[in-house]
């Protein structure tokens, strides 16, 4: 496995269990838990696709996989925002996940762009 896997894959699994703290920390209002919810399963499936990247058996499913991981990472900023947008946790504990959110779409964006082109 290459280095920038290793570090895809490790960052994408922290990203994660940060993301499963985020969650046990909403209030328990239903809004709170229906966007926590939906933030969970985006969260914690951007690893979960890469994983599945990292044993394609083609460069077509490869980029399948990766396209799905950006996806869900896409999906994931949106759920963030709406946390933050409706104050159910405190920016201070939002914009951290967010940034890096950011960060791994800009990866995957790149990723997938350069598995295309070659």
């Amino acid at each position: 496995m290459e280095n920038a896997e290793k570090d895809l894959r490790e960052r994408t699994k922290k990203f994660a269990h940060r993301i499963i703290r985020r969650y046990s920390a909403l209030p328990k209002s239903t809004v709170a838990q229906v966007l926590g919810k939906q933030l969970l399963r985006s969260g914690t499936s951007i690893g979960a696709n890469c994983r599945e990247a990292d044993r394609a058996r083609s460069k077509a499913e490869f980029i399948s996989k990766i396209g799905d991981c950006l996806r869900e990472a896409d999906e994931t900023l949106y759920w963030i925002e709406l946390i933050r947008d409706e104050a159910l946790l405190p920016v201070t504990r939002l914009e951290p996940i967010l940034k890096e959110a950011n960060e791994l779409v800009a990866i995957l964006v790149t990723i997938l762009k350069r598995s295309r082109s070659s």
